[in-house]
């Protein structure tokens, strides 16, 4: 005969709690690496968008969702309204204000005219 039997061995790999502890480790790492990259900024993002919202009034320069730029002229609880343009008025949900310039705020850049 060519053929040997062939036996099973033990595991080389530790067992137990330690050898689950070996398979956790890399994902607590990567959980915690997502953490501190993705998702705490975006945090800090949204509440720094939250506490810009919240904040809004008469006479700030605002930028709407869909990249309309007006004046605000007057706030209500969910709700701004934006002049456009002299005598055009639309209503916004302030969630959906992207930017606001507070009155005052940023000076238009110099055009080269002295």
């Amino acid at each position: 005969m060519f053929a040997s039997p062939a036996f099973a061995q033990a595991a080389g790999a530790p067992g137990g709690t330690t050898g689950f502890l070996i398979q956790i480790v890399p994902l607590v790492l990567l959980f915690v690496i997502f953490w501190f990259l993705i998702i705490r900024p975006q945090q800090k993002r949204m509440k720094e968008h939250r506490d810009m919202v919240a904040a809004v009034k008469r006479g700030d320069e605002v930028v709407t969702g869909g990249g309309l730029i007006g004046k605000v002229t007057r706030v209500t609880e969910g709700e701004v309204e934006v002049e456009l343009a002299p005598n055009m008025k639309v209503r916004v949900v302030k969630s959906t204000l992207s930017s606001v310039t507070p009155r005052g705020g940023a000076q238009p850049a110099a055009d080269g005219k002295a």
